[in-house]
């Protein structure tokens, strides 16, 4: 497992490439926003988090599963992570920033979603003015981005 890379994984790569075709410039991994978003579009006041569904523990995605090893360690390990990750958001929209949360499972596995819908749903939100929204495969209504805030 220490072998598993926290930036530039194949779904944040594959959705920089996806935004910079669109025309959308960004920055990435700012150290001086909390939780060093992987996607920072200054121009519109929105990061962008690609959260692999194990990591950060996504409930109900076939993705997401506690080791049958160590068991109790890895109950807290991804427990202290979704702590981490609400703080992150809740300081990232004192600071004024939108916070989009993307799931790996909506770009890979069963579940994914059709790659055109989830980058035109995350291009809306981008331009659009929502405080917080969240792309997940699980989410199998019209609407893939639901909003959290």
């Amino acid at each position: 497992m220490a072998a598993i890379k926290g930036k530039n994984t194949k779904p944040e790569v594959w959705l920089r490439k996806e935004l910079f075709k669109r025309g959308f410039r960004y920055r990435l991994h700012r150290k001086d926003l909390p939780g060093k978003p992987d996607i920072v579009l200054p121009k519109y006041r929105a990061v962008i988090f690609v959260h692999g569904c194990f990591w950060h523990g996504h409930l109900g995605c076939p993705l997401f599963r506690i080791p049958s090893t160590r068991s109790e360690f890895w109950k807290e390990k991804i427990s202290s992570n979704r702590h981490r990750d609400s703080r992150n958001v809740a300081r990232l929209h004192e600071l004024g920033w939108r916070v989009l949360e993307l799931w790996e499972c909506s770009i890979k596995g069963k579940l994914r979603l059709d790659e055109h819908t989830l980058i035109q749903y995350a291009s809306e939100w981008i331009r659009g003015s929502d405080a917080e929204a969240e792309i997940s495969g699980l989410d199998s209504s019209k609407s893939i981005i639901k909003k959290c805030r």
